[in-house]
């Protein structure tokens, strides 16, 4: 699993852990179903947000949820999962955006991919995520051009960027790409008129998704000699963090345009939890629950005294074809959904799916937002 906004489940409680599991859920059965089981692997939990913000707008409806049958990152259970056009838009996005991360990892020549036979085995495996995100995109009634084209000229944005070029000017193409398929939920959702807010809080989404991967990588493309987006242009982590800021507070209003049926869950992630993503990432803040090779981090973490240099990575990250396959050995053991485990790709220490319990436990939410957020919501009220 890979993407920016990944929950704890202890912060999420039983209601959006279950929701957030249906939809989880439904985009994986969503690929298996239009585009066999290989496919599942391009399951992400930003994917699932398109899922999430169709249902958002158009209400939850008893054709919108399925019985799934057993499976192992549920222990074996059946479960209630997403079902119709959200899920599927949310595959079609997801593979498509999985094919430009494969051809990304080829051009860089990453780990095995290095190898003539394997990257052009890779290669073909993009191209047919690629049509099949466009077929399943144009019976949903969006075209997937406007993403890969994004991809496309991303490429080249970054040869001509160097010092001095805005790093705004670098993200462009993920900000387009996400815009387009957020919005494209509100047509699926018969919310014609959310469509505009829903793509600038996409807009403000992919800005965040290409910062803070830049922000999370800087290290490891340093030791490596790889790009990275921060380097190139010479952007310091603090304009770094200022603009994610920005991003949040973007995204929060937004939503705030947009009409909802039920705005709780997409709501929680979009602003609770991506909040936390980015504090995350800069190193300020950490959920209680997370524990890392040196013991157990404190619920806030470290104070915010400055944004000194990234610090040196722990252990360097998988690449795009061990990943995958330490990925499906967790899948496979139930590990995913069970015990505590490491990113397949980033190593970083994971909670299990399935675990109980709650941080925000005899705290009570002060903001009107209904996602049962603790005191610390950043919604008006608070």
């Amino acid at each position: 699993m890979f993407g920016i906004v990944r929950p704890c489940t202890h912060r999420l409680g039983e209601r959006f852990k279950a929701e957030w599991m249906a939809h989880l859920c439904g985009l994986c059965l969503a690929l298996r179903g239009d585009h066999g089981q290989f496919a599942r692997i391009v399951t992400n939990y930003d994917g699932l947000l398109v899922s999430v913000l169709t249902e958002a707008q158009s209400g939850p409806a008893a054709s919108g949820r399925r019985t799934a049958g057993p499976c192992p990152l549920r222990g074996m259970r059946t479960a209630p999962v997403a079902n119709g056009e959200g899920a599927r838009l949310a595959a079609a996005v997801s593979l498509v955006l999985a094919s430009a991360k494969v051809r990304d990892h080829v051009a860089d020549r990453d780990g095995l991919l290095a190898r003539a036979p394997i990257a052009l085995a890779a290669r073909r495996v993009a191209k047919g995520w690629d049509r099949a995100g466009a077929r399943t995109g144009a019976s949903l009634g969006f075209d997937t051009a406007v993403l890969v084209d994004a991809v496309d000229r991303q490429a080249g944005i970054e040869t001509l960027a160097g010092p001095g070029t805005p790093v705004l000017v670098v993200t462009e193409p993920t900000e387009t790409a996400t815009a387009a398929a957020f919005a494209h939920t509100a047509t699926l959702a018969g919310r014609p008129g959310n469509a505009a807010a829903l793509a600038e809080a996409g807009r403000y989404f992919g800005r965040l998704a290409h910062l803070l991967d830049a922000v999370e990588d800087q290290g490891a493309d340093a030791a490596a000699g790889a790009w990275n987006p921060l380097t190139a242009t010479g952007t310091s982590r603090a304009e770094a963090r200022r603009l994610c800021d920005d991003a949040l507070t973007g995204i929060r209003l937004a939503l705030r345009e947009a009409e909802f049926a039920d705005a709780g869950l997409a709501h929680r992630l979009l602003v609770h939890e991506l909040r936390t993503s980015v504090d995350r990432a800069f190193g300020t803040a950490a959920c209680a629950h997370t524990v890392t090779e040196h013991g157990v981090q404190g619920a806030f973490g470290p104070p915010p005294v400055g944004f000194g240099p990234p610090p040196p990575p722990q252990r360097p990250r998988r690449g795009l074809v061990p990943g995958c396959a330490v990925a499906i050995g967790l899948f496979c053991t139930c590990q995913l959904c069970c015990t505590e485990h490491d990113g397949p790709w980033s190593r970083q220490r994971r909670d299990p799916w399935c675990d109980a319990g709650g941080c925000c436990d005899g705290c009570e939410c002060c903001g009107d937002c209904g996602c049962g957020d603790c005191c610390c919501c950043p919604c008006d009220g608070c």
